[in-house]
């Protein structure tokens, strides 16, 4: 996500509305690791890649669909190695992508916010999200910065944050 870390900061800044997907785990071969961010705003702008190329149009599509409805979702996408060519992820492999809407006065904003920020300015803080469970707490979020201070939560209560 570091690599699109200025334009999400400012599309959060700006309020923007958009979608993020984000590499959650791989198994196999993948062009690209966990932490891979796409964010697509609601006209359909596109900022970073999950798969450089492989399967980009799906979960573009997927964070249009987001956006729409309000509501993520884990997916995952991936070929057995001998069909990886046919459809263009030449390095076969599987991918787990977090799709989250970020929309509005989402609670998501502020926290993705505070990292982008301190990320910006050379400090260091953690990013968590739920990316299994009951919907209500999929795609929540917690920042945690090195001075032990924390914004937002994973499961509403603070025995899991």
């Amino acid at each position: 996500m570091l690599d699109i870390a200025d334009e999400l900061r400012a599309w959060c800044a700006a309020r923007r509305e958009f979608a993020l997907a984000t590499v959650v785990a791989v198994s196999g071969s993948a062009p690209r690791g966990p932490g891979a961010s796409l964010a697509v705003d609601d006209r359909g702008t596109a900022l970073g890649s999950v798969s450089g190329g492989c399967v980009e149009s799906a979960v573009h599509e997927l964070c249009l669909e987001a956006l729409a409805s309000g509501e993520g979702g884990l997916h995952r996408f991936g070929y057995s190695d001998d069909d990886a060519f046919a459809v263009g992820l030449t390095c076969g492999g599987v991918l787990d992508v977090l799709v989250t809407p970020v929309r509005g006065p989402d609670p998501v904003r502020p926290v993705l916010g505070s990292v982008l920020d301190a990320a910006a300015g050379g400090a260091r803080a953690a990013f968590a999200r739920v990316v299994s469970g009951p919907p209500p707490q999929l795609g929540r979020a917690l920042a945690v910065h090195a001075d032990g201070s924390y914004e937002g939560g994973l499961a509403g209560g603070p025995d899991l944050d």
